[in-house]
């Protein structure tokens, strides 16, 4: 089965476009950048519960949530470079 992150990566990653069967084209795969090496490194360093990963630019835009001391998890959004 495969891991949430790896599912939100592929969703949020993948566009194709196919050629329509009377008219031969190209076949366009377009994929964005790979987030998950730095969602991962999110987690392990917040010891948060991955929400959201989302990959912009050049940029990887994580969310997670943060477990406190006796106190409501709180939402911590990290910007990393690719």
């Amino acid at each position: 089965m495969a891991s949430p992150l790896s599912v939100v990566v592929l969703a949020a990653g993948l566009a194709v476009s196919a050629p329509s069967p009377d008219e031969p084209r190209d076949l366009i795969v377009r994929v964005a950048g790979d987030c998950s090496a730095a969602a991962e490194q999110v987690v392990e360093q917040t010891g948060g519960q991955l929400l959201s990963v989302q990959p912009s630019g050049n940029t990887c835009i994580i969310t997670v949530l943060v477990q406190g001391n006796g106190q409501r998890p709180r939402k911590v959004t990290v910007r990393v470079p690719m």
